[in-house]
């Protein structure tokens, strides 16, 4: 048992992730209503709250690292935050990097997933910030059991994946997409090697999605010529079931 799990992303019409690189919108469209469209679109979903990877996290996270002195050992093991009924803000972070200083981001509560090599002095820190977390394994590695965490400690029902690319690519990886929200902006970045909405980091030759299809089950445009494509994902004919 896991969460159903949305990829919801905004792109170029050249697949690239960063809004901030994409040409500027064309005369009488307004940049913000375009702007506007991936929360409003994300506000349809209905989720229990937002998973993204650690350089996504601590891009927005407002906290800094803090000594714990004396930090008591303590065991391995969810620890579940007063949440005050709010959505979650879930960080992947193996390593323990992101700082938070507060128990949540924007109005949704934080909730770190970890690797259980990180110290204890982290974990007192979370505590005091009244961030909620759980361990994926010993390298923090384990998402289909750190999903599997999210539904049945925590009654995480549907998550929406917003990035980066390296997140968006383990996932797949491990068959943890259920459907893919894909915004492409009219834009463009245009630089070769500039990060992707899909961004696996692999070796040469893998293939994170085989065994998986894609099937288009919605196609809408938007205001200002924002165009939101959802696909479910599905196993390929001929492969194992998800």
């Amino acid at each position: 048992m896991r969460p159903y799990i949305i990829c919801h992303m905004v792109t170029s019409i050249d697949g690239r992730l960063h809004p901030s690189r994409f040409t500027a919108a064309a005369a009488g469209v307004s940049a913000e209503v375009l702007r506007g469209h991936y929360e409003d679109v994300a506000s349809r979903f209905g989720a229990d709250g937002w998973i993204v990877g650690r350089r996504t996290m601590a891009e927005i996270a407002k906290g800094r690292e803090r000594a714990i002195a004396d930090a008591p050992s303590v065991p391995r093991e969810p620890h579940l935050a007063e949440r005050k009924g709010r959505s979650f803000a879930v960080a992947i972070d193996p390593s323990g990097r992101v700082h938070y200083g507060q128990d949540h981001i924007g109005a949704d509560h934080v909730l770190a997933v970890l690797g259980e090599q990180v110290s204890d002095a982290y974990l007192a820190e979370l505590r005091e910030d009244g961030v909620s977390y759980l361990f994926a394994g010993p390298k923090g590695d384990d998402l289909p059991g750190a999903m599997a965490q999210l539904a049945t400690i925590f009654g995480v029902k549907r998550l929406l994946l917003e990035g980066g690319g390296r997140i968006n690519g383990a996932f797949l990886r491990h068959r943890l997409i259920d459907e893919f929200s894909t915004l492409i902006s009219p834009a463009v970045d245009g630089l070769a090697g500039t990060p992707s909405i899909v961004d696996y980091d692999g070796a040469d030759g893998e293939r994170p999605g085989a065994g998986q299809a894609l099937r288009l089950t919605g196609c809408e445009t938007l205001e200002g010529g924002m165009v939101w494509l959802r696909h479910a994902v599905e196993a390929a004919p001929g492969s194992a079931a998800q």
